[in-house]
């Protein structure tokens, strides 16, 4: 380059060129409609189920109650020592996503993303103000004016009203929805919830209706981690080329069954052509199948130009050779391991949930001092017990204990060994452990100790009580040791 050229240095970011997909109809989009509608009826209704828990008990079936610390979900109640529940239902919702990549692609990203599901919202709003895709595109391209003023204007505050509702609905999960949307609307609630409700809705109208297929192309990760759970037999979007080059009119010979008519590029919400081959930005969304079938039908060609294939597939078809069946595709050892590992932590958790006790245990010594030498000579221990009641009703619960040793239990400041803990609440004591000198083994550190709690029912009236223990150490066997040493000194 001379040092006489002025002109500037190239881009090195193009600018991002809007996507107005076409409207299509199909089996694909019939289908995409109704998940559509599925799952944003769930987001949105789901706060305000009402579920009879009893008089001590949130009435919202699906609640996450950071005050209490418990997640709710209908008849279920888990509590935070109960949090590898959660962790189950995070590792099925990884397998499950790498079961259906691994055997159809995509479908996630194309289907049931959060990010595919308020675009498609958005887009269908934007339709339904400024018309199909080329009133959308003439619309973009022509200057300001009161028509686009108007237009856009309207089109913006339906997605706000959108992306509200998006925000609003999502904290409705963290407290009793009716009462929340009351301080809402009248400006008491936290200002927690109001910053969590704004956050959200800005980050909702942003990315459906303004960012779009960047998000999926920049932002998410998956695109880049999708080809691991991905083989050969993998169903995935392609372009039958075989059979659709080269692409052109019908009526010249030679000339394959695409007509280039760019259908399934308008109708994509990514902006892609599919006749490039699989690229990055694509969802697997079906679409451009829907458009391209449309077409195949009003010239009178075969369907499924573009349509799920997996790569064994193509190399029969060209080959003239018969394909395989769905199930083969489907079942293969990939997927029968994802299955097996699916179904297997979803039986673990519905054992564990049918299996676990309405009451947690907890014994913590104190080791400060870590056992105390009292004037008769016996050892005592102290530890803090926490009993959790996770049933309704307050319960009454008996603490003993077993061990090789002889001990005697006294709790601090209270005279019997039942302690009342009230419904959903948890209570801590402090827990003397006594044991006389002579019944400890001489010469060890430390003595095995065995904390039973049982059950007693709501007024100590329990016909089968709930029995369960909590292992724990008692400290202090040395000084026995010590002191029968010394003895043996003075007589020697």
């Amino acid at each position: 380059m001379s040092s006489t050229d002025q002109s500037p240095p190239p881009e090195l970011y193009a600018a991002r060129e809007p996507i107005f997909p076409r409207r299509v109809s199909g089996t694909f989009r019939n289908l995409k409609w109704a998940l559509m509608a599925l799952m944003l009826g769930i987001y949105y209704i789901t706060p305000w189920i009402r579920w009879d828990r009893g008089p001590n008990l949130p009435d919202q079936a699906v609640l996450i109650d950071m005050a209490g610390r418990r997640f709710f979900f209908f008849m279920i109640e888990i509590w935070p020592h109960e949090f590898y529940f959660v962790a189950g239902l995070l590792i099925m919702a990884g397998l499950g996503l790498f079961l259906f990549t691994s055997a159809v692609g995509r479908v996630w990203c194309g289907y049931a993303c959060p990010q595919t599901v308020w675009t498609d919202l958005f887009i269908l709003v934007e339709r339904w103000i400024e018309g199909d895709r080329n009133a959308r595109i003439r619309l973009h391209r022509q200057p300001w004016n009161w028509e686009k003023l108007i237009k856009n204007g309207v089109k913006w505050w339906a997605w706000l009203a959108i992306a509200l509702a998006t925000g609003g609905a999502w904290i409705f999960y963290f407290t009793d929805a009716p009462t929340l949307f009351y301080d809402l609307i009248y400006f008491q609630a936290h200002p927690i919830a109001y910053i969590t409700m704004g956050v959200l809705t800005g980050t909702t109208f942003f990315f459906g209706g303004f960012a779009r297929e960047q998000i999926c192309i920049y932002a998410c990760p998956w695109p880049r981690i999708q080809a691991a759970m991905m083989d050969e037999d993998t169903l995935t979007i392609a372009y039958r080329d075989w059979r659709g080059e080269p692409r052109g009119k019908q009526d010249v010979q030679g000339n394959g069954d695409c007509i280039d008519c760019m259908a399934c590029v308008n109708v994509c919400p990514q902006g892609i052509d599919i006749r490039d081959g699989q690229q990055l930005a694509c969802i697997t969304c079906g679409l451009c199948i829907d458009a391209c079938n449309g077409v195949m039908d009003k010239i009178g060609k075969p369907r499924d130009l573009i349509g799920y294939l997996a790569l064994t597939d193509e190399l029969a078809e060209r080959a003239g050779a018969p394909k395989k069946s769905l199930w083969r595709h489907i079942l293969r050892v990939r997927t029968v391991i994802y299955t097996v590992l699916l179904a297997g932590v979803g039986i673990g958790l519905i054992v564990a949930l049918f299996l676990r006790v309405p009451l947690d245990v907890n014994v913590t010594p104190i080791r400060n001092p870590q056992y105390v030498t009292l004037s008769d000579g016996s050892i005592r221990n102290a530890y803090d017990l926490r009993l959790r009641n996770m049933q309704g009703d307050d319960r009454v619960f008996a603490v003993s204990a077993s061990s090789i040793a002889t001990f005697l239990l006294a709790f601090d400041g209270q005279a019997d060994l039942n302690i009342t803990v009230p419904a959903n609440q948890t209570k801590t004591v402090r827990l003397f452990v006594t044991a006389p000198l002579e019944t400890l083994a001489v010469g060890a550190e430390r003595t095995d100790l065995r904390l039973w709690v049982m059950d007693m029912g709501p007024n100590g009236t329990a016909v089968e009580p709930l029995r369960i223990h909590y292992d724990t150490v008692f400290y202090g066997a040395e000084v026995h040791d010590k002191d029968n040493r010394r003895g043996q000194e003075k007589d020697d």
